[in-house]
């Protein structure tokens, strides 16, 4: 069992606000290829970035889409790990708890996780590209004519954020917020090299929030954290929410 710093059990068990920002370490953990590793076999000739773009999906779109067919088998072989699951714990110990996650597997929703905010969209929801309604059916691999907005005609296209597009505005909006009440901020399995994601540790630390950053190995931004849990995050997230219980720390769920 990792042994947690007092200090950071005592800031953890007094925060009224958590938030959580997860990048694709946490997913890796769980057999998910990261954007670039998933580039294999057939796909190995494509760079992502030639691939997730609207230019791309404008160029070849049955391309982008077969895609998008593999990259979610990938997924769906894949399962929630101790990471995922002790999130789910710390968020019915803290009153005020925000997950914000740049991945777009859906893992953290399997794991029990409600409101998660996605940076990135989620490669398992489909929207029209003309009118960027959301339809409920999942994307086939196949099929030509189930790949076209029932209500229009015109192409489908995964629910995720491209190369050259922006981040929902309101997900922003509401994340922005969660850093800047925050009494402690966990940064887990990301490098803090995407902005604007980045910025949520320096807001919730300029606000007063206790950072503390989960990765197996230091990030450039490291010493920019109060406390570094060296480790996987299915390792050292259970680590940190037994530590919690058996201070007598976690509050009633909400």
């Amino acid at each position: 069992m990792e042994v947690m710093p007092h200090g950071l059990i005592r800031r953890l068990a007094g925060a009224r606000y958590v938030t959580a920002l997860t990048g694709s370490g946490i997913s890796a953990e769980s057999g998910v290829p990261t954007f670039r590793d998933a580039q294999t076999g057939l796909w190995a000739q494509y760079k992502p970035e030639d691939l997730a773009t609207p230019e791309a999906f404008a160029r070849d779109p049955e391309l982008v889409w077969d895609w998008y067919a593999w990259r979610r088998g990938l997924i769906a072989q894949a399962q929630p790990n101790a990471g995922h699951h002790a999130l789910v714990v710390l968020a019915h110990c803290i009153p005020g708890f925000t997950l914000v996650t740049q991945n777009v597997d859906g893992l953290h929703q399997r794991a029990g996780s409600t409101d998660v905010i996605e940076f990135h969209g989620n490669i398992g929801r489909t929207r029209c590209s003309r009118e960027s309604l959301l339809v409920e059916e999942t994307m086939p691999a196949t099929d030509d004519a189930g790949r076209r907005c029932p209500r229009c005609g015109a192409w489908l296209r995964p629910d995720v954020v491209w190369f050259g597009e922006a981040i929902p505005t309101t997900a922003l909006e509401t994340a922005f917020a969660a850093a800047k009440r925050s009494d402690v901020f966990l940064s887990i399995g990301t490098s803090w090299q995407v902005y604007p994601a980045a910025s949520l540790a320096e807001l919730a630390q300029a606000a007063g929030a206790c950072v503390i950053e989960v990765n197996p190995r230091p990030t450039p931004h490291s010493h920019f954290a109060s406390y570094l849990l060296n480790g996987p995050a299915g390792v050292m997230l259970p680590a940190l929410t037994s530590a919690l219980t058996r201070a007598g720390a976690a509050r009633e769920p909400r």
